[in-house]
């Protein structure tokens, strides 16, 4: 077996001296002055509406796009006033049937009478030059703007063009209403219209208190309110979920008699933290455990309170001894528990608030495991709160969740996950049997219509094999569901953080990575119920390669447009380079919960593979996104084909038996290539960290290791093998207390 190796060198970086070029239109489509005049009808009736409703000092106006639309087909014409950009007066997105986006703008009243007067323009112009329609081919060609004179019209021939290319991309304009299924207490989230909220609810007679505000845009409202606001102003409802949630249940739990083994002291062994329902101290561990108990003290509690989040906690620490089958070689863990939650309903509201607390209270520890899951299923359209709240302290600080991928009965129908198992930035675990099937209580992803959730599957209890764990009393228990498959994860996770000294993001990524192996799941319903693939038992799986294998890890940060590396020495053999090669990129990024379905605000587009004669890599997925306009991909088959907007990617060629060797360039290197791609114009991108772990496969099954290794050195590289005997010795090294005299 080959360690993995950890490469350092320096990156490049430089900004992107693309240019733009005249508005156009995809090839055959054309658009109509009557198609013109029917939006300018949209905003009339949009502005008539407001003008009764002024509530607000602008309008909320939605954009039905015929498509999903990538940033550059997004209007730019309409809504522009002054130094006004559409782009950033965008407070909402959801797909609707096809997919298609609708994408809500909070936009001035001025910039809508102006929308109408150029648009009039526009129609007027399509009747008298374009004989009331102008075709793709006709509009591209420079030489049928020739002959007009714009001055006649009083707009720009460039205005002309960009309103005639909205037009293009935009079916109807029109005003969403938020809706709500059950008039309860709820937390709502508003448009973000620019105005605190408690004095904006409080012109609609909602007297609510700031104690039950989330975030400057969410709030928590009691069934009264509810219903109150839903009859006044359904206009500013951006989304909502139920307050109250119920744990998502567990699937099996058969009391056993357990003889307990003995455990030592705890000495330096990391901790992870768990959020959870409560904990009962008097079990044989206790002393690996720092508890917390977070609930309101005005809340009854019984016994079976301290049930889940015991059996969760002794997985983390002695999951090894309590299953032996399943000793993953990390150890012990010492477990920093606070009791958020008691097993019946609970105030999904008061959970994270408390999260955000604990947090923010603990910054030493970097994984958290989060087995609490809602028996409701997720939004297809937005992130749920407790979820936006766990991708925002995840940006924000260096941690990760391992979230649980909720339960539900065996036999009910196929159920979407519960929050916060929708968190884009945590990774979250579903369970299989040790075929590696999924469990008759997992529940289904996908996220938001695209983003993979569950990210990996694991270990969780099936049938007659269920997880053994520690609960008050009993003692011993055997349970089974998603709750005790993620804490197996969050082990490894910490062993690759804490005691090898892994980034987070390079953890993430080799967790993945692992699960993928070289057959990723191609099936929506496999990624739906499996997530990427089942994460190996032990972690010397994760930590070695096969011999005929060279994988290496690399972490660096995004400061420009592109951050690439153009001198990975990849062995030539006879001339070829015999590879087959795949990679696996992690990173975190700022979140946007208002933007609706465009979640994640910043994209790192990969590029990997050889340099072709004219200086480009020609990546291993055949990605040209960022290739000059000759290339040009749509926003579905970017979001379908290259994950666009995904913050984990996985490239990979096809490992087949006869795979032949490569051709080599006149420049025999590898690149890498990583391209930032803003949603909004507020640069969360920059220095924004990634993790990537790349693995080239030798087709002849030939061990050339240390051929890479010296070709690396040599251009530069600074390379060290993962050696876990070593750095475990380190570790310690360095948690040792010294005593001076």
């Amino acid at each position: 077996m080959n360690d993995v190796l950890t490469l350092k060198g320096k990156f490049e970086h430089r900004s992107n001296s693309g240019g733009g070029g005249s508005p156009r239109l995809p090839q055959d489509t054309h658009v109509s002055a009557d198609h013109v005049l029917s939006l300018i009808q949209d905003l009339k009736t949009t502005q008539a509406f407001w003008k009764k409703n002024n509530l607000l000092d602008k309008y909320l106006i939605s954009a039905h796009y015929i498509k999903v639309a990538a940033k550059s087909n997004r209007i730019q014409g309409f809504f522009a006033y002054h130094k006004e950009n559409p782009n950033n007066a965008i407070v909402g997105a959801k797909f609707a049937a096809g997919p298609v986006h609708v994408i809500t703008y909070f936009v001035s009243p001025e910039s809508v009478s102006r929308s109408i007067v150029i648009a009039t323009q526009v129609a007027t112009i399509l009747e008298a030059e374009f004989g009331g329609a102008t075709t793709a081919e006709t509009f591209n060609n420079p030489k049928s703007f020739a002959s007009i004179d714009f001055k006649k019209y009083s707009i720009p021939k460039t205005t002309f063009q960009q309103f005639v290319v909205d037009a293009h991309y935009v079916d109807h304009f029109g005003i969403e209403s938020g809706r709500l299924p059950q008039m309860q207490s709820a937390i709502v989230s508003l448009y973000d219209t620019q105005q605190p909220i408690l004095p904006l609810l409080k012109k609609l007679g909602i007297t609510a208190d700031r104690l039950d505000m989330l975030d400057d845009t969410t709030i928590r409202l009691d069934a009264g309110e509810v219903t109150m606001l839903m009859e006044k102003a359904p206009f500013l409802v951006a989304m909502a979920t139920t307050d109250l949630s119920k744990l998502s249940p567990t699937a099996f739990h058969d009391p056993e008699t357990l003889t307990m083994g003995q455990i030592p002291e705890p000495k330096n062994e990391p901790t992870i933290g768990v959020i959870d329902t409560l904990f009962d101290d008097h079990v044989y561990f206790n002393k690996w455990v720092t508890y917390t108990q977070m609930i309101d003290p005005n809340i009854p509690i019984d016994r079976g309170d301290y049930y889940h989040g015991t059996a969760v906690t002794s997985i983390i620490v002695d999951g090894s001894s309590l299953n032996p089958s399943l000793d993953d070689g990390c150890g012990r863990f010492k477990v920093r528990h606070f009791g958020v939650a008691t097993s019946r309903e609970f105030s999904s509201f008061e959970v994270i608030k408390s999260i955000k607390q604990i947090v923010a209270s603990n910054p030493d520890i970097h994984v958290w495991n989060l087995s609490l899951g809602s028996k409701n299923e997720v939004n297809p359209n937005f992130i749920s709160a407790e979820a936006s709240v766990l991708d925002q302290l995840q940006y924000k600080y260096n941690v990760i969740f391992v979230i649980a991928a909720t339960n539900k009965e065996a036999a009910d129908a196929p159920k979407r996950i519960g929050a916060p198992a929708d968190s884009i930035n945590s990774l979250v675990v579903s369970s299989v049997d040790r075929h590696q099937q999924p469990a008759a209580y997992s529940r289904e992803g996908i996220v938001l219509e695209f983003f993979t959730k569950p990210d990996v599957s694991y270990y969780g209890g099936v049938g007659n094999d269920l997880i053994r764990a520690v609960e008050p009393i009993s003692g011993g228990v055997q349970v089974g569901g998603t709750s005790f498959a993620a804490p197996w994860i969050s082990r490894k996770l910490a062993y690759l953080i804490e005691v090898l000294g892994l980034s987070r993001e390079v953890a993430k990524a080799m967790v993945v990575d692992s699960a993928i192996g070289w057959h990723p799941e191609l099936s929506k319903q496999a990624l739906a119920l499996r997530g990427n693939g089942v994460v190996p038992l032990n972690i010397q799986d994760i930590l070695h390669t096969r011999d005929d294998e060279i994988k290496f890890v690399i972490q660096g940060a995004v400061t420009q447009w592109e951050t690439y590396n153009y001198q990975l020495p990849v062995p030539v053999v006879a001339n070829k380079q015999p590879y087959v090669a795949k990679a696996t990129l992690c990173y975190f990024p700022k979140c946007s919960r208002n933007q609706g379905v465009d979640y994640t605000n910043t994209e790192l587009d990969l590029y990997l593979g050889r340099i072709n004669d004219k200086g480009k890599i020609k990546s291993i997925n055949e990605n040209v996104q960022s290739f000059d306009n000759t290339h040009r991909v749509n926003e579905s088959d970017a979001r379908e084909n290259f994950r666009k907007w995904d913050n984990i990617k996985h490239i990979s060629e096809v490992l087949k038996p006869n795979a032949r060797a490569k051709k080599v360039y006149s420049n025999p290197m590898w690149g890498i290539s990583l391209k930032t791609k803003e949603r909004l114009s507020n640069h969360d991108g920059e220095h924004i960290r990634f993790g990537l772990v790349v693995t080239l496969k030798e087709i002849n099954g030939v061990n050339r290791i240390d051929d890479f290794i010296q070709q690396a050195s040599l251009k530069g590289w600074l390379i060290n093998r993962i050696d876990v005997a070593n750095r475990v010795k380190i570790y310690n090294q360095a948690e040792e207390d010294v005593h001076l005299e």
